[in-house]
């Protein structure tokens, strides 16, 4: 039976884009859904802010009734506009190991951008930088996190047979916590704080967080502005991610660094006990007993795993030691509440920088992932 596309038009479309790659990759052990109702929540145009400057169309491919395959087509114009691109983006894409399917469903999403006037199409990358984006490339025995999409090792070399080239790669670390604070991230730590006047803040409730959480996120906006594809998150979009993760924040893991002079926050990490597991075994879905592993997940004590999700530097104080108080407390707190190693989640391969930071800790580089891109 010849490929057929259906473009996403309704939300029961929707759910069946979305619950796709949960049914494709049941059994898999390295596999770890999204929380479906976070998804959909990102791919719905009336609930995302990223769609005040971005547009897609999602489309379903079918092979005599049955689903076999996925694929999200993005223009984000702020991007271009900020880049000086005409690019378009691919993301949540999935699909069976069939070049047919295959074919059909990027000439589909190509078609659709060069309907648009773009000249390049590239990723897998979502409508920000926060969402999953980066194709996994190498580490398909590694179990994925919450922020980074696994994908079976067939899809590389069908992109690639499709003319898709490199553009950037991701790295991800697994890094050993150790049972206490390495000397020289002491020893850098108190140097950092006595020459630049700094401190740590340590947050007691999350209410206190609250008066600090947008300076967190307009502080992302100048760490990564120079990053690959980043684009400035608006007030609209701060908020939205605001709400999203201060509420699943653990406060042992969320480490603020500011002038004592002014309490201006000048660099932060964000860690959360990681959620995998608890994905895996709710499938996705909150209800009825999802929130109970992912409660156990977070709360519970036989947690061993930390998911590094975020860590931002002002750049004046970029390369001047910030991440060994950052880092400092982390290992501290890890330690303490017995868990044992920490995923990196990705960091780019050409930010020297960000990985640079692992140097004092047993660090190993175990998956790899990557932004293609094609001329149209």
């Amino acid at each position: 039976m010849a490929v057929e596309i259906r473009k996403v038009a309704t939300k029961d479309d929707l759910k069946d884009f979305v619950h796709f790659s949960i049914d494709l990759y049941r059994g898999n052990e390295f596999f770890v859904p999204p929380l479906i109702y976070d998804e959909l929540a990102t791919l719905n145009r009336e609930k995302n802010p990223a769609f005040d400057h971005c547009d897609a169309a999602y489309f379903m491919a079918y092979r005599d009734g049955v689903m076999v395959g996925r694929i999200a087509a993005i223009i984000n114009y702020k991007a271009n506009e900020v880049w000086k691109e005409r690019n378009a983006r691919f993301g949540f894409v999935d699909f069976i190991d069939d070049n047919e399917v295959v074919d059909t469903l990027f000439a589909t999403a190509e078609g659709w951008a060069r309907f648009r006037g773009m000249e390049k199409i590239h990723g897998p990358m979502g409508f920000t930088d926060l969402d999953q984006e980066g194709l996994l490339v190498d580490g398909f025995d590694q179990m994925a996190t919450m922020q980074a999409r696994y994908s079976y090792p067939y899809y590389k070399d069908h992109l690639e047979r499709l003319g898709y080239q490199k553009d950037q790669d991701w790295f991800e670390y697994l890094i050993t916590i150790p049972k206490e604070i390495p000397e020289r991230f002491s020893r850098v730590g108190e140097i950092v704080k006595k020459r630049f006047k700094l401190k740590v803040k340590k947050f007691e409730s999350k209410k206190e967080v609250w008066p600090h959480a947008r300076e967190i996120f307009e502080l992302l906006n100048k760490a990564y502005k120079d990053l690959y594809g980043y684009v400035p998150l608006t007030d609209k979009q701060i908020d939205y991610y605001v709400n999203m993760y201060i509420p699943m924040l653990r406060l042992n893991f969320l480490s603020v660094v500011m002038r004592q002079e002014d309490n201006r926050i000048v660099g932060f990490g964000i860690g959360l006990p990681s959620l995998a597991r608890a994905l895996q075994k709710a499938e996705g879905k909150f209800l009825p007993t999802g929130w109970y592993h992912l409660y156990r997940a977070l709360k519970g004590n036989d947690n061993k795993v930390l998911d590094l999700l975020l860590i931002g530097i002002d750049p004046e104080y970029q390369g001047k030691g910030l991440n060994s108080l950052i880092f400092g407390q982390f290992i501290t707190e890890s330690a303490n509440l017995g868990f044992e190693v920490a995923e990196s989640n990705p960091e780019l391969e050409v930010n020297t920088k960000v990985q640079s930071m692992w140097d004092d800790l047993d660090a190993k580089h175990v998956k790899t992932r990557r932004a293609y891109i094609k001329q149209l």
